[in-house]
């Protein structure tokens, strides 16, 4: 192992997982932790150092030499426990990372054992467009002959048909590629009958 970045990824969990409890000493540390990831002449607020922090460990996701790393850290229980958070840019910095991180089939099943489907899912609601479409990208790299019920159960091909008529087109096209990969004949014509007859439905995200 890379002793240093395991200690430089260690040292930005414990970051985020300090509590408040030392005020503005903990405001000042996690600010210089993310000193190098921005140049804002102001301080940090406490959400906005947590974000940063974040939003670093997500980054780590993109490289698969990390994954061992990440997962000693149990950074996916710290991804898989933000999906909840009120904070949008947490939500969105952590489906973001889980998006990236369950291309290995490693982290795909950890995940799946960690019941992660269930608040990936309830993340297509989010008004945040970069967090909906990384929740759906998600939902296709954990489909599996296990998981395709869950990950395809009647209200996600309900919601992906309603993305499919978005304006969006980055949006509309990724849910197309669901809906066309991943779901079957019979799935879709339920999904539409339903449609037919309620107006409730998960909302688009905000352009």
């Amino acid at each position: 192992m890379e002793l240093g970045r395991l200690e430089y990824l260690q040292a930005l969990v414990t970051e985020f997982q300090v509590t408040d409890s030392t005020g503005n000493k903990r405001r000042r540390s996690l600010a210089l932790s993310v000193s190098g990831i921005s140049s804002r002449s102001r301080p940090f607020s406490l959400a906005e150092a947590k974000e940063q922090v974040l939003a670093n460990l997500a980054n780590f996701a993109y490289d698969p030499s990390n994954y061992e790393y990440l997962r000693q850290l149990q950074v996916l229980d710290l991804f898989l426990d933000m999906l909840t958070e009120d904070n949008e840019s947490l939500v969105e910095f952590a489906m973001g990372g889980l998006c990236n991180l369950c291309l290995d089939k490693t982290n795909k099943e950890y995940i799946l054992e960690a019941n992660g489907v269930e608040p990936i899912i309830s993340c297509l609601s989010s008004p945040n467009e970069e967090t909906v479409v990384s929740a759906v990208s998600a939902l296709m790299f954990l489909t599996t002959r296990r998981s395709r019920a869950q990950t395809t159960a009647l209200p996600v091909v309900e919601c992906m048909l309603r993305f499919s008529l978005s304006a969006n087109r980055r949006l509309s096209n990724l849910a197309s590629i669901f809906l066309q990969d991943y779901c079957t004949a019979a799935q879709l014509e339920e999904a539409r009958s339903l449609s037919r007859h309620t107006a409730v439905g998960i909302p688009l995200p905000k352009d």
